[in-house]
């Protein structure tokens, strides 16, 4: 079998480095791009090199972030900026091979096996021609691993920070990977981390002479992936930049200016996130087949749940399945800081429901929200998305939620941890 070569290219504090970019007066102040504190969305989304030295990490607090450094500037983030800059980063990328594939806004895979050699004497050297017009055309720099696999190359880019190349070969990467913490494989979370830690694994080596039967038993399909991940057998394909992308979700999240106590409270907030959801649906022609709600309290502690769905894009029906997980799932005794509404198990064509022979009240009420929607939609497109709005939303106060990388459905993304509950 011919010998696969994958890059994975990660842009270094991707937020920080592209604030920086405006700003090059504070490169070497400690900088992190956090929410707005006063709307409580006060967490470090990035930090640059120097904030890193004070310990100082993503998705903590900014008051947190700033026990540990009083001087820490914070910058607002500017999502256009970064979407703009991904895309230029990309579009150099596909123009060494087709076969591009993002993972999240700032990093990407590439597979160079029948392109490097146009381009540079081994993938070693053109990873660090990568490096070199990243730098120079968008003066932000990435750190690339180049491996025989996917899960491995993505190891190399974390490996040595910031602006370096790492090779991990079969030659060396029981070296270089077996010593390493099992959190650093991807999709090993707090969860997984714990239940292996339970079984005496805490490195990638002690993964990896796990037998397979055991690690199945204890996790499932997730044991075979933990197990092919660890021993270097991972062989997915890196998928080409031009493919279309399957879409997974498409969701819709806020937390609120002040903690949320009653139902009273929490309904408008629903409706005002089930808009969104509902809305983007039906502009890009899918239909959920599942509803999932997230749940932060004060304290940070997040959770979710989801139900299954009749095959929908309407506004009403999300809504009501997202307040019956609420009311079953919600503790009374704790306010809400922020929820998220989520539309999942999306299809392009609307699966086919089978026509009750006796509640056939259900289903005129069914067609008659689709005709609603339809009508709704219709006034919004030619009037405004304000001309139609829910006069509860509005009595409440809620404004419509503006998606910061634009109108496009989630993808995916990032799934650390297929085993959190």
């Amino acid at each position: 079998m011919k010998e696969r070569y994958i890059l994975h290219c990660d842009c270094n504090g991707f937020f920080a480095s592209v604030e920086l970019l405006s700003h090059p007066e504070l490169w070497d102040k400690p900088v992190a791009v956090g929410g707005d504190s006063e709307t409580r969305h006060g967490i470090v989304l990035a930090k640059n090199e120097a904030a890193k030295k004070y310990g100082i990490k993503t998705a903590e607090t900014l008051w947190q972030a700033r026990k540990k450094c009083p001087d820490l500037i914070v910058l607002p983030p500017h999502h256009h900026l970064y979407s703009h800059y991904s895309k230029i980063i990309n579009g150099i990328y596909t123009q060494y091979t087709d076969l591009v594939e993002p993972f999240g806004i700032d990093e990407s895979w590439l597979d160079v096996t029948n392109t490097y050699k146009l381009f540079a004497d081994s993938p070693q050297q053109l990873a660090d021609e990568l490096r070199r017009r990243i730098k120079y055309e968008t003066g932000l720099t990435i750190s690339v691993g180049v491996s025989f696999n996917k899960i491995f190359a993505k190891l190399g880019s974390d490996y040595k920070k910031p602006d370096a190349t790492t090779v991990i070969s079969r030659e060396n990467y029981k070296d270089i990977v077996y010593p390493l913490p099992v959190g650093d494989l991807i999709y090993v979370g707090k969860s997984t981390q714990n239940a292996l830690a339970e079984m005496g694994v805490k490195t990638i080596g002690q993964l990896a002479e796990m037998p397979l039967q055991t690690l199945e038993e204890r996790f499932g399909k997730h044991g075979t992936e933990l197990y092919r991940y660890a021993n270097g057998l991972e062989d997915s394909p890196v998928a080409s930049y031009y493919a279309e992308k399957d879409v997974k979700s498409v969701g819709s999240g806020n937390t609120f200016s002040r903690n949320l106590n009653t139902l009273d409270e929490i309904r408008p907030a629903l409706m005002s996130l089930r808009e969104d959801v509902g809305t983007r649906l039906r502009r890009h022609c899918m239909y959920a087949n599942g509803v999932q709600l997230t749940i932060r309290y004060p304290d940070f502690h997040t959770f979710s749940r989801q139900m299954r769905i009749e095959s929908t894009d309407v506004t009403k029906e999300i809504y009501s399945r997202a307040l019956k997980l609420f009311v079953a799932n919600r503790d009374p005794a704790i306010p809400v800081r922020a929820l998220t509404v989520t539309a999942i198990d999306l299809e392009k064509e609307k699966r086919v429901a089978q026509m009750s022979l006796f509640d056939t009240a259900t289903d005129e009420k069914h067609e008659k929200n689709e005709k609603l929607q339809a009508t709704i939609d219709r006034i919004r497109d030619k009037y405004g998305s304000a001309s139609v709005q829910s006069a509860t939303v509005m009595g409440a106060g809620y404004k419509k939620k503006q998606n910061p990388f634009g109108d496009k459905p989630q993808t995916g993304g990032r799934n650390w941890d297929k085993n959190s509950k």
